[in-house]
Formats: structure tokens, C-alpha cells, sequence
């Protein structure tokens, strides 16, 4: 057991430390924890033999406890370690806990200070109450539940492909320390289109109707100040209200700026708010971009302009079970080359799947300018499933856990897309945007999973799972490409589709394909629980590792391409960038493409597959045959996609190959409009021979080949 006299200390100096009048005091309380673990929380720990990383989770802990997974169906995990205040008597020491699973308790100086039953938003307790004198040590206890301890009246996390639900303080831990006026809360609604800020500031001033409050806009990383000035807080008159905590206060103004540079991916630039009363100052970073589904078409609009979303998928709490994962995802240099390596495969977009990274995720996101579809850990599939996960959760409760989440991220220009739930068909969602959404006053887009949109301007979730037909019988004479893509689909419309759009209809809302393949491998090569029978029914030939990653990527890339060259998805997402790899027993589900996780090494046939066909400038060959007939004459129509807000134009490469050997080939000249699309037809004779070919259409973009391969056999 660890003496608790080598515990950290958090020494804070209250006295002549606030260079400003009004300064707000954070300070981390991150670090080495002692940790120990009980039956109950009614049972409380006499030692703490284990100390844990925070953030982290339990799993993490040294020593480690007896009894393994076990331990997380009904423990209780107690964090434990000292802090000191010199001062005491500030007005405002308040602890917040980014996020913790699951069901949460504070305890100070032996007394319970606060708790929480959600475990995916934040904590905020009010722990001064119970604080020792000047220069006394506290202790701070902070306790975490399983998923079990959660009644069924709150969001759980329950996901049908995950085994190990491991409880833990997964984000920052911050001590507060302010004086009032204090400021509760800050919402920032850019309006790109007036060059102004919309401010929404939520005070706390005790026993007072109005308060004054100083603001100051500056370029985050310059400095330059391009905006200050004074406004007052008063009584709240308009719907946010609802979504104030315990402020009584609203300041709500708008702020002209002076020719604002606006956030996109290509151009990732932040500002910073900073608002001070006479008590307190608060700092929030912003970024200038608008995000809104188009009045047609059935697209996106970023700061007024078109736009295509390509993607991937982050399973952020699959990947918390994966044994490769220590503590990875708190290492901001990891996280930093992770989105690097999603930007290098041609990806500016991200859906954070079925639940929340830590904070710094969404930090690094807007830093490197990526599109994030926020997603709510909430799924049950179909309506039968909904009372057995999530009893008695209604779209009040609902509601209420949607405006917590909502009041600590509206702030992320790298934000655009409140998800309310993965593949679940229930009115509850529904129910619960229509409480929350005036709440957001940016008016983002919302998606509510398999439940119809709420909004006209929602987006609608769809995936097309053509493969897994093959599950339970092989393909038809004509190949498994002819009958998946023999004929253009609408994704979620088609009868082979996983699932169809709601209520079986099409929309002219905006269709994210956040989801399309059934074709995955674990980082070894093996297969998964879903995709046994589809490499043996479809790709028996694939037998070893090597020849099962080169299938995998092959059909990977033909079906992007394919899902994007049609235009009829707003977002083409794939799934997934990062989640779990458990090739042993118990065996997952799904996988992603690194081959070493550590260092975030793509698995090469994947980079060279998928890579091009998430090009900005994108081609895909139409073709889908099977076998040919020796001496036949196809045309291959080639499709030019352009994602840029610039023309293109250039020449297509089309070589018949048989191994390395080039049997023929041909260019043709191609043009095409921003955010635009051609075709262009190209007759090709068959060798006289039978044997293997593929076809290569070939374009460049900045200097980079964009290649599209089809391979087939001459009879």
C-alpha cells in the first residue's frame, strides 16, 4: 500500500496570484490517483492499494485487481487523492469531471459533495462547502460504478458488439476556483453571412437583476485583438432559459467582426472569446463557419458553399476493449497522428460512433479541420430491443441528457451534425431533438439514426450492408459485383440494403452513408464473427492473411467508389477508422486497417485501394463483369467526380493488363465543373487469349495517381 504522504498535492495559492481582477482560477487535477475497489458505493474502501491514471480507465490500474472482467458487472471504484487551497473563502470552488463512467460520486473530506448518473457528460459539483481551513489538505474521493449500477431510466452505452464495459474517469479533472459574477456557461453562434458573432453568455450573480460583463475577440494564435467591449447580463426572456443551469443572468449580443477569416478543413482558423465580470473570466475558442443541409439536392452547405463529406468512423469505446489500447487515447501526440493519418487518406470528415472521445479529441478536430457527426451512445436496432436495453428511458430524460451534452460542445466549429442515435427505431429520440434543438443556436443539422428525420433539413443515416446478403448464400453465376452493383442504387433504398430509409420512402433530406461494406478483417487478417461466411460463400480463394487484406481492400475501394460517383449521399463515411481488433475469443464483430496500432500504420493494400478512391478528385470504371468473352468489345464508362469548389480537367489513362504485362490501352480528355461530374464512355477489345486481366482507369490529381482497378477473367 502507497503512504499517503507521497501522494500528489494540489497547492493552490490564492493570494497575490490572480493577476487580474476577475481572473478564473483552473487548475488539472490529472495525474496519478490512488484507486481501490468495493462491493457498493455504501461500502467504502479502508486502503487504497492500487493508483490509476486519470484520464484513464480501471483496467489501467498497478497493481491490478483479482477477478478481471468479472469486477466490472457490480464494483464500485474508488479514486482517491489529497489537495490543498490557500484560500478557502473564494466564493465559486467548483470540480469538474469531463466525463465518467459509469454513475459517479464526489466525496470530500469524507462527505458525499454531488453526483451524476450520466456517464458521458460532465460532472459539476459545487465542492466548497465542504472544504478544510487555509493550508489543511483535503482529500477528494471520486467513486465510478459499472454499467449495472445505472438505472434504466438513463443512456447506459449498451452497444450489441461490445464484452468489456470498463468503467473509469475517461477525461480531464479540473478544479475551479472564481468569484461572482461567475459565469456558468457560454454559447458562440457565428454568423458568417452577417460577419458577427451571436453571444449568449449565462451568469450567476446572487440576489442581483443585472450585471455588467467586459468581452475581448482575439486570433487564437496571433493574438491580434479584433474585437472588445462592454454589455450587460440581465433576466433571461428567450428559449435558452431552459437550458441554463443554476444562472439567473442571460448577456445575449452580437458582435460585428471586420472581415472574418472563416473555419473550414482547409483552413482551420480559431478565434478566442474571452468574458470577464467583476468576479470571473472565461476563455472559449471559436471558429467562423455556418453548416446547414441546402434548400435542394440534397447536400450540405458549409459557410454557404456545397459540400461533399468523406469519411470514416471513430468507435472510440470499442477501442477502449482492445488490447493493444493502454493509454493511447489520451496521449495528444497519438491522437494528433491519428486524425493526420485520417487526413492522409483523403478524409475531412469523422462520426465520433456510438459515444464521446475525451475533450481533447474535439481540440485537436477543430485544430486540424475536420467535420465531426457527434453521435449519442444510444442503440437498439428495432423497437423490440428499446424496452429491453433502455426500459424506461423517455424522451424527457432523454431530452435532459441531449442538453448537457449539447451545452459543453456547441463551441467546436469541428462540430456540424448532433447524431441522436445509432440504428434505432424508436419515437423517443424524436421526441427529445424536438425539446433541444432551439437550444443550439447555430442550427445544426440533426440525425436521428433509423427513426424518420425530425427536420426537413436532418440528416438521414444509411447503411447499405450489400455483402451481408452473402452471409447466408454465395453469389450467382453472374459474379457477387454484378449483382451488388449491376444497376445504381439509392443507398438505404435498395431490398439488399442492411436497412432500408425510414418508413421505406425516399426523402430529399441529406443521406449520411456513415456505414457500407460487411467485409471486415482483424488487423491479422482473420475474419470476424460477421464476415466468416462471406469470405467462404464469396472469397474462397482469399486464403491466407495477405490474400484476404487485398480483397478486403480491393472491394473496399470499388464500393466507395461506387457509393460516391452516383451523388446520392451527402457524406460518404467509411466504417471504421479506428474500433476494436479481437480475432480471440470472445471475437468481435468489426475491425479497422492498422496494422500497428501504436505507431498507426495503415495495412498497405488498404492504403493503396481505398486512398484513391476517397480522392478529391475521384474516378470509378463502371464495370462489373465477371467473365468476358475473348475478342468481345465493351464500353466502360468512366465516372469523373470533383469534390473541389474548382474545375478540373486532364486525360484518362484506360490499360488492359495482364500481370504486369500491358495488353493495351488508350487516353481520352475529360472535363468537369466544380462539385460537378462526367462520364466518359471508352470502347475495349478483348484479348484473343484466355486468361486473368484487370482494367486501370487512370487520372492524376496534384501529381498523385487516382486509380480505378477491375479484375476479371477471358473465357
Amino acid at each position: 500500500m502507497k503512504s499517503l504522504s507521497v501522494l500528489p498535492v494540489i497547492l493552490i495559492f490564492l493570494q497575490g496570484c490572480l493577476p487580474e481582477h476577475g481572473t478564473r482560477q483552473e487548475t488539472s487535477l490529472n495525474g496519478t490517483w490512488e484507486l481501490a475497489v468495493t462491493g457498493s458505493f455504501e461500502v467504502r474502501p479502508e486502503n487504497y492499494n492500487s493508483s490509476v491514471p486519470v484520464p484513464g480507465l480501471v483496467d489501467m490500474a498497478e497493481p491490478g485487481f483479482p477477478g478481471g472482467d468479472s469486477l466490472y458487472s457490480g464494483s464500485v471504484f474508488w479514486h482517491r487523492r489529497l489537495f490543498k487551497i490557500d484560500d478557502p473563502g473564494k466564493k465559486v470552488i467548483r470540480l469538474k469531471i469531463n466525463k465518467a463512467r459509469y454513475h459517479t460520486k464526489v466525496f470530500i473530506n469524507g462527505s458525499e459533495a454531488g453526483s451524476n448518473l450520466y456517464s458521458f457528460t460532465p460532472t459539476w459539483v459545487d465542492i466548497k462547502p465542504f472544504l478544510n481551513k487555509e493550508g489543511v489538505e483535503n482529500e477528494i474521493v471520486i467513486a465510478v460504478g459499472c454499467r449495472g449500477s445505472l438505472p434504466d431510466t438513463v443512456t447506459n452505452g449498451w452497444d450489441f458488439e461490445k464484452i468489456r464495459y470498463i468503467p473509469g474517469i475517461y477525461d480531464d479533472v479540473t478544479l475551479i476556483r472564481s468569484g461572482y459574477p461567475y459565469i456558468e456557461n457560454v454559447q458562440i453562434a457565428p454568423d458568417v453571412a452577417g460577419s458577427a458573432v451571436r453571444i449568449a453568455a449565462e451568469v450567476t450573480d446572487r440576489g442581483k437583476t443585472k450585471t455588467g460583463i467586459s468581452y475581448e475577440i482575439s486570433e487564437a494564435v496571433s493574438g491580434r485583438i479584433i474585437a472588445r467591449g462592454r454589455v450587460t447580463a440581465k433576466a433571461a426572456s428567450r428559449s435558452t432559459a431552459k437550458a441554463m443551469a443554476s444562472s439567473n443572468l442571460l448577456a445575449d449580443y452580437n458582435i460585428e467582426l471586420e472581415n472574418p477569416r472563416l473555419w473550414s478543413p482547409d483552413d482551420p482558423f480559431m478565434y478566442k472569446l474571452k468574458i470577464t465580470t467583476g468576479g470571473d473570466s472565461k476563455t472559449t475558442m471559436f471558429g467562423m463557419r455556418s453548416f446547414e443541409a441546402a434548400d435542394t439536392g440534397g447536400i450540405f452547405l458549409l459557410n454557404g458553399k456545397p459540400l461533399y463529406m468523406r469519411g470514416t468512423n471513430v468507435c472510440i469505446y470499442r477501442f477502449f476493449e482492445d488490447p493493444e489500447r493502454n493509454g493511447l487515447p489520451w496521449d495528444r501526440d497519438w491522437v494528433v497522428k491519428l486524425h493526420q493519418r485520417f487526413r492522409e487518406m483523403g478524409w475531412q470528415s469523422i462520426r465520433y460512433c456510438i459515444g464521446f472521445p475525451p475533450e481533447m479529441w474535439y481540440e485537436v478536430a477543430d485544430s486540424l479541420g475536420f467535420l465531426i457527426q457527434d453521435e449519442y451512445p444510444l442503440w437498439t436496432l428495432g423497437k423490440e430491443n428499446f424496452g429491453k436495453h433502455l426500459g424506461s428511458l423517455n424522451s424527457e430524460q432523454l431530452a435532459a441528457e441531449y442538453t448537457e451534452w449539447m451545452r459543453e460542445r456547441w463551441n467546436h466549429p469541428c462540430v456540424v451534425i448532433w447524431d441522436a442515435q445509432n440504428e434505432s427505431i424508436t419515437d423517443v429520440s424524436g421526441k427529445a431533438i424536438a425539446r433541444v434543438r432551439e437550444l443550439d443556436l447555430s442550427g445544426r443539422p440533426w440525425d436521428n439514426g433509423w427513426a424518420p428525420p425530425v427536420s426537413e433539413k436532418d440528416a438521414i443515416e444509411s447503411h447499405p450492408y450489400l455483402f451481408s446478403r452473402y452471409m447466408n448464400k454465395k453469389p450467382g453465376n453472374e459474379g457477387y459485383l454484378a449483382e451488388l452493383l449491376g444497376k445504381p442504387q439509392i443507398p438505404g433504398n435498395d431490398p439488399n440494403s442492411h436497412y432500408p430509409l425510414p418508413g421505406g420512402k425516399r426523402y430529399e433530406n441529406p443521406i449520411i452513408l456513415n456505414e457500407y461494406g460487411w467485409i471486415w478483417l482483424n488487423r491479422d487478417g482473420s475474419t470476424t464473427t460477421l464476415t466468416d461466411k462471406v469470405y467462404e460463400n464469396v472469397f474462397p480463394e482469399a486464403k491466407t492473411p495477405n490474400q484476404r487484406m487485398e480483397t478486403y481492400a480491393r472491394n473496399l475501394g470499388m464500393l466507395t467508389e461506387y457509393w460516391r460517383s452516383y451523388r446520392y449521399a451527402a457524406a460518404v463515411m467509411h466504417f471504421c477508422g479506428l474500433g476494436y481488433s479481437r480475432p480471440q475469443e470472445p471475437r468481435g464483430q468489426t475491425s479497422d486497417h492498422f496494422i500497428d496500432i501504436r505507431e498507426l500504420t495503415f495495412e498497405p493494400e488498404f492504403v493503396r485501394y481505398v486512398k484513391p478512391a476517397f480522392s478529391p478528385l475521384g474516378i470509378m470504371a463502371e464495370f462489373w463483369g465477371k467473365e468476358l468473352k475473348a475478342g468481345s468489345e465493351i464500353l466502360i464508362p468512366l465516372h469523373v467526380i470533383n469534390d473541389t469548389q474548382v474545375g478540373e480537367k486532364g486525360r484518362i489513362s484506360l490499360t488492359l493488363l495482364r500481370g504486369s504485362e500491358v495488353v493495351s490501352g488508350k487516353s481520352v480528355d475529360y472535363s468537369v465543373d466544380p462539385l460537378g461530374k462526367t462520364i466518359v464512355s471508352v470502347p475495349v477489345r478483348m484479348p484473343s487469349e484466355k486468361g486473368r486481366f484487370r482494367i486501370e482507369a487512370e487520372l492524376v490529381y496534384k501529381g498523385e495517381p487516382v486509380r480505378s482497378i477491375r479484375e476479371f477473367d477471358v473465357l
